[in-house]
Formats: structure tokens, sequence, C-alpha cells
């Protein structure tokens, strides 16, 4: 097929799949871009199995993205932890807890669906603030009694769909003691959170009173990984080690206490916040973290004309960030929330 005849195809076949619906410039343009990529799967003779993975991939997320967005503007917590927790475990006690709490301060909990400590998250929740997404498993196939036949429940067959939506749907993340799929959780959370590909987020490392797990992953991540110069010293913002409720659930609402939200506009950062800083309060600001701007200032900005639809009532601070220091991002972030105005 010629460039010219493969062009037209998949502009007949845009115009099929969005017939009746009113689109943005970029929705119009991510959707063609998809069927491209689909126009090459055909032309390159793919095997069978590979077309059903990516069908089935593609099938989750959009079931995954239907079930999520009418809930898009409410906090949601993603708690991890190991599916061998027993109910009567103190730490099972602890997540049921953590996530009571944070339902009643009106956020929502979301965990794999699955026994242990996604059964406590979702428990502590309650069905009306509580999602799952469940990993159908020979050895754990159905959802806990907690989440079953709710319709914020998501089915997936693949373990990175599924990580894709615990982590992109949410606005903080708990973990508490696992095993193998705990640790893969967390370092691929701290990953995506250290190189920018995730938004800034709280995340919580925690455990009972006296408990060790934590501390111990701490030390071996101070002494094996930051002492041989493979992670920076601070890159331990990103996370926070407690043992205690109330150190947990400051540290996740704290994180919004004025910080709301962040995005790009061309080559500049913004970020969203409740309360305008003060003048000294910038010029503060700039002082500890000129090291992370490219050029120019951190300064006050109101919205943008890209924000225009993206909370414009709110204040901003606006900079050219090196795309790099991504925990010292998130250090700056706890100091616009101890601003005043």
């Amino acid at each position: 097929m010629s460039d010219e005849a493969e062009a037209a195809a998949r502009l007949c076949a845009f115009e099929v799949l969005t017939e009746g619906n009113e689109l943005s410039t970029a929705q119009a343009r991510e959707l063609q871009d998809m069927i491209g990529s689909l126009s090459d799967l055909a032309c390159e003779d793919t095997a069978v199995g590979d077309l059903k993975i990516a069908n089935t991939a593609l099938a989750e997320m959009a079931e995954a993205f239907r079930v999520f967005r009418p809930y898009r503007h409410v906090r949601k917590v993603t708690m991890f932890g190991s599916a061998r927790t027993k109910p009567d475990d103190p730490i099972y006690l602890l997540a049921r807890d953590l996530a009571a709490k944070l339902a009643a301060a009106d956020w929502m909990v979301v965990t794999g669906a699955g026994p242990g400590i996604m059964a406590a998250g979702l428990e502590g929740a309650g069905r009306d603030h509580a999602f799952g997404v469940n990993i159908r498993l020979p050895f754990e196939g159905d959802a806990n009694p907690f989440i079953a036949q709710d319709p914020k429940l998501v089915e997936m067959r693949y373990f990175f769909t599924r990580k894709l939506m615990l982590i992109k749907e949410s606005h903080a993340y708990a973990v508490l003691p696992g095993g193998f799929g705990t640790q893969d959780e967390s370092f691929e959370l701290l990953t995506l959170l250290q190189t920018g590909r995730a938004e800034p987020a709280p995340v919580v490392m925690i455990e009972t009173p006296g408990g060790t797990y934590w501390h111990t992953w701490l030390r071996f991540v101070q002494e094996a990984a930051i002492g041989a110069g493979w992670v920076s010293p601070e890159d331990q913002a990103l996370f926070k080690v407690t043992n205690t409720l109330e150190e947990a659930t400051e540290e996740i609402l704290g994180f919004y206490r004025n910080y709301h939200s962040i995005r790009w506009v061309g080559d500049l950062l913004v970020l969203r916040m409740q309360l305008q800083p003060s003048k000294a309060e910038v010029a503060d600001l700039n002082r500890r973290f000129g090291d992370i701007v490219l050029r120019g200032n951190i300064r006050t900005a109101g919205a943008f004309p890209p924000e225009r639809n993206d909370h414009p009532e709110l204040p901003r601070l606006a900079f050219r960030f090196d795309r790099f220091h991504y925990a010292r991002l998130r250090q700056l972030i706890n100091a616009v929330n101890e601003c005043t105005g």
C-alpha cells in the first residue's frame, strides 16, 4: 500500500470510529496516532499471540479508564501490601484503620482487590469509598467481599496494566509490609517518582509500632544503594518510613495542605496552590531551590491560556525546571506547603 493510500485508509477509519463524537484537537491527534499504531501491527505480519497481548491490554485500560473517569475529581490513595496478611494481624488492623481515617477525610481507597492488606484497605474505606483492581490468578482469583460485584471493581489479566492503574489514578500511596509483589510495586513507584514519570505524591512505608520491616529496607537502601552512589541521598525525600498511623495520615493529607497539582505549560513547570506565597516566601524559595531552575526565577503567576479549563482560579508558581531533580522538586513542594501567604 502506498503512503497516500495508507493515510487515506487511516483517515477513513478515524472518521468511522469518531462519527458523532465531538473531540478536541488533542484527542483527535492521539486517536489518529493509535490508528496508525494498529496499521503498523497489521502491516508487519504481527503474530497472533502478540496481537492478543496488545488487544487485551488496550481493552483492560479502556475499561479501567471508564470505571475511574467519574471519580477523577476525588483524591485517592493506593494501598500495597501482602495478600497473605491475616485479618487478626496487627498490620491488617493498621491498614484498615488508615483507610478508615482517609475515607473520613473524603478520600477514596484503591487496592488490588485481593485478600490480606488489599482487603484491609477496602474494609476500612467502606464500599462507597473503595476501588478494586483485581488480577486474575489461579490461586487468588476472586475479589474480596468488600468490593466483589461493585461497579468500581476492574478485573485484569496483566500485572503491568494493573500496576499502571493502581499508580496512575492515585494521589498518594501507602505501602505495608509484603513479599516480592509489594517490593516490586514499591520500587517501580519510587522509580516513576524519581524520574518524573509519575506526578509528585506522598508515599508512606508504614508498619506497626516496634516493627522493623521498613527500617531494615531503609538501611539496605542507604547502605547498599545510596552508599554506592546509585541513588542520591535527596531521593529519600520521595518517601517516609513510619510506625504510626498519625504520621502516615499527616504525611498524606499534609502534602495537599497548600499544594494542589502540577502541569507543564511549554517549558514552564506550573505548581498550582490553594494559597499564594508572599514575596518574602517566593524569595526564600528561590534561594533554597535555585539549583533546580534552568534559567530565570521561581515566580508567581496566574493561569496560562492552556490552563483555562484547569483550575484557573488557583494561584500558581512557574519556573523552568531542570527535569532531573525530582526529589528536590518534592522538597520544594514541602516548602510550598509551609507558606502562609
